[in-house]
């Protein structure tokens, strides 16, 4: 048998105390900041990221393999993506799909336009690191490697 432990009267109020946040509404992203972000994007995927990443398929494939590099909005959101092809036996699904860059669009339109940088995590989780960036800063972050790669 547990014993119970006593605690403090304190303790059980500061349990039940809430507080309220202002929490603003995301900015809507204008039309004209969704097709110039798509144009700069699809740019960066067709001259860069997918002659860098995406290789024919190796013979007697066992491991996954990007097969087509990809951009993406979701709301206030703009993802780029990796499919990846699953050539083993054993795989669940012949391909699977996956993000590896997310800019989450904070205010401003055409050169004043400024996203937060995201990178999944091993996790399965986005994890933010960079702030009120322009969009050529964003793109050049991909374009140099490191956490925002596929």
């Amino acid at each position: 048998m547990k014993a119970k432990v006593a605690m403090p009267e304190e303790f059980h109020d500061s349990m039940r105390q809430k507080m309220w946040v202002y929490s603003p509404p995301k900015p809507k992203v204008p039309d004209a900041v969704k097709v110039g972000v798509e144009t700069k994007a699809m740019g960066l995927v067709n001259d860069i990221l997918k002659p860098e990443h995406i290789k024919p398929p190796p013979k007697n494939a066992k491991r996954n393999y990007i097969v087509h590099i990809y951009t993406k909005w979701h709301r206030n959101y703009f993802y780029f993506c990796a499919k990846y092809a699953c050539p083993g036996p054993n795989a669940l699904s012949p391909f699977f799909d996956t993000g590896f860059a997310r800019l989450e669009y904070v205010g401003g339109v055409g050169q004043q336009s400024r996203f937060n940088m995201s990178y999944m995590r091993h996790t399965g989780r986005w994890w933010e690191i960079r702030h009120g960036l322009s969009l050529e800063q964003c793109l050049e972050e991909i374009r140099g490697g490191g956490l925002f790669q596929p």
